[in-house]
């Protein structure tokens, strides 16, 4: 359907991935990219298509899924806030040495303030760590159009190309003018098997010419639409990045010369063109200071360049139309009045929550154990460290809080818990527990299943129901493998079950199971909604 429609970045994106001639979306929840995968698993014409939108264990295996859908010729989308490319990054990398057969584009969601993110990382690093192209659209009508310019630019520079937005982006709604969806590929299998096995004769080879490319990268940037200077002939000029540009146009309409990037590689030609013109020059970025330290280098150490680097924008967190009024010299407030007495809400575990009956049951048993370490991992319950539980002592990666505590098992801590949900151990604590049993660390494992990925909203966990089969297959011994309800009611059961699991000197895991409160009313108000 043409016309007009409002839409999210994320939905944008999703939309004009749909109408560029997709045929299989890969990813794994998380916030802020989460919304493009659901978008597409409810688009009526994804559905007519057969677009295949299943969520994936993790963001390798949905990296390297989507490079198997690429050699059979097919156009497909990798999805994933910015953590997960560290996750894909050994595919992701890989990708610009094998080279695509259909169109490759990864959606990497960055969240600069770390709104809902364990660090502030700028994805932009991993495309040029690559060597593949990356865009960066500046609001959600490029959201939607560049998707199809993304995958004809993969299929003929034959890479991978890299989508960079931020949380800002993906979650503010914008009328986006929409076309007629493109047909499909056809399947076409890549003849090409040679560069598809990374030997290293093929890999020397194949790397040689992804770098011999870069040249033909940059004048594609050099003319892309969505890179363009716009000259008003003043001293300062600015060079706006991504969704910055609209920042800059925000905080002060006129007056100023403007590079707008939304492409990379960096268009060098057209920095040089800007420091010609003006007599200094401002890089407005929302991330980290990607362009601004090439563009120093570019133009010397004589030619003044400020932005994050020399602080005239914040270093960290994310930008606005207020900071970056204050870079070109606007009193702060000038655009927006700023907002006073704003009460802070901490978020909190829901109320009837299993994961409050298991902090619970954990801090009654750890009240006897003054010398115990708890390691938590990424997923709602990591609300446990907040009070009132104030129950676990770490928070670093997903799957972490096994390995971590085997780790402090091994220095001599007892007891060394961890704490981890479902989906964060199907997505990377399988191999944990594999490396504990295998050492017989003494830990107590407790695997908290909600029977869903709880934290981005209520999607499926690839371990669902299997949980206690996974964790026999790795080692596990049947006498320590629990499985609880936890309620109230079952307290005494699983407070008796933490101490005996403790106390072995061993591998132990206990799965508190409880279907999340949130997806359970979901479900009954579903269920009421067929009946009427």
């Amino acid at each position: 359907m043409t016309g007009k429609r409002l839409l999210l970045g994320d939905e944008a994106l999703a939309l004009g991935a749909l109408h560029a001639g997709l045929s299989g979306v890969y990813a794994y929840p998380g916030t802020p990219s989460t919304e493009i995968t659901e978008f597409i698993q409810g688009d009526p014409l994804a559905k007519e298509r057969g677009v295949r939108s299943r969520w994936c264990t993790n963001e390798k295996t949905a990296m390297e899924a989507a490079l198997g859908m690429s050699y059979a010729g097919k156009r497909a989308l990798v999805c994933m806030k910015h953590v997960g490319m560290n996750v894909c990054a050994d595919a992701f990398v890989n990708a610009g040495i094998t080279g695509v057969n259909g169109g490759i584009v990864v959606v990497a969601a960055d969240d600069p303030s770390m709104h809902s993110s364990q660090n502030e990382q700028d994805s932009r690093f991993y495309g040029k760590f690559a060597l593949v192209p990356i865009l960066e659209p500046a609001d959600q009508q490029e959201c939607y159009d560049m998707m199809a310019h993304a995958f004809r630019l993969s299929e003929e520079v034959r890479l991978p190309v890299l989508v960079r937005i931020v949380t800002r982006l993906a979650h503010s709604r914008a009328a986006v003018a929409v076309g007629e969806a493109g047909p499909q590929n056809p399947l076409a299998p890549d003849g090409e098997r040679g560069r598809w096995v990374l030997l290293p004769g093929n890999a020397r080879r194949q790397y040689d010419a992804l770098v011999a490319m870069q040249p033909d990268l940059r004048q594609r940037s050099l003319a892309s639409p969505y890179n363009r200077f716009e000259d008003a002939g003043a001293p300062l000029g600015v060079i706006a990045c991504g969704i910055a540009y609209n920042y800059v146009r925000e905080a002060l309409p006129d007056g100023i010369s403007v590079l707008k990037v939304s492409q990379y590689p960096l268009p060098e030609d057209r920095v040089r063109e800007l420091a010609r013109a003006c007599g200094r020059i401002l890089v407005v970025e929302d991330g980290q200071p990607f362009a601004e330290e090439q563009v120093k280098g570019l133009l010397g150490p004589d030619y003044p360049v400020s932005g994050r680097l020399d602080g005239t924008l914040p270093r960290t967190g994310e930008l606005n139309p207020d900071n970056v009024a204050k870079a070109l010299g606007r009193p702060e407030g000038a655009v927006h009045a700023p907002a006073h007495n704003l009460a802070p809400r901490p978020p909190q575990l829901c109320q009837g929550c299993g994961h409050r009956d298991v902090y619970t049951a954990l801090n009654q048993v750890l009240a006897d154990y003054p010398e115990a370490r708890v390691f938590g991992d990424i997923g709602c319950y990591t609300l446990g460290a907040l009070p009132p539980y104030r129950a676990i002592d770490s928070c670093v990666d997903m799957g972490a809080s096994i390995t971590m505590a085997k780790g402090a098992a091994d220095a001599g801590i007892h007891p060394a818990i961890a704490v981890i949900g479902d989906s964060t151990f199907t997505h990377s604590g399988m191999t944990s527990l594999l490396d504990a049993v295998n050492d017989n660390a003494a830990i107590t494992v407790i695997l908290s299943d909600n029977l869903t990925t709880a934290m981005t909203g209520g999607q499926d966990s690839a371990g669902t129901h299997k949980f206690e089969a996974i964790c026999l297959a790795l080692g596990v011994e049947r006498a320590h493998l629990h499985v609880v309800i936890p309620l109230p009611k079952n307290m005494e059961e699983i407070t008796r079950i933490i101490r005996e699991e403790i106390e072995y000197k061993g591998v132990s895991v206990i799965i508190p199971q409880r279907e999340c409160m949130q997806t359970l009313a979901r479900k009954q108000r579903q269920k009421l909604a067929n009946k009427a």
